[in-house]
């Protein structure tokens, strides 16, 4: 899965959450810049955390 913010396109975010075990985020527009990981449950808290009601 991958989104991108309403911000004009300044700041992209690519998600993979389709990998057994692990959620992987990193900037789409830098892709040599690295990968965070993440263990489901946490990106999920993370989520229900900044999600915009």
């Amino acid at each position: 899965m991958s989104s991108r913010s309403g911000n004009g396109g300044d700041t992209c975010v690519e998600v993979a959450d389709n990998l057994p075990g692990r959620v992987l985020v990193r900037d789409s527009k830098d892709r040599a810049g690295g990968t965070l990981g993440f263990a489901p449950a946490a990106w999920r808290a993370f989520v229900a955390q900044v999600k915009v009601v």
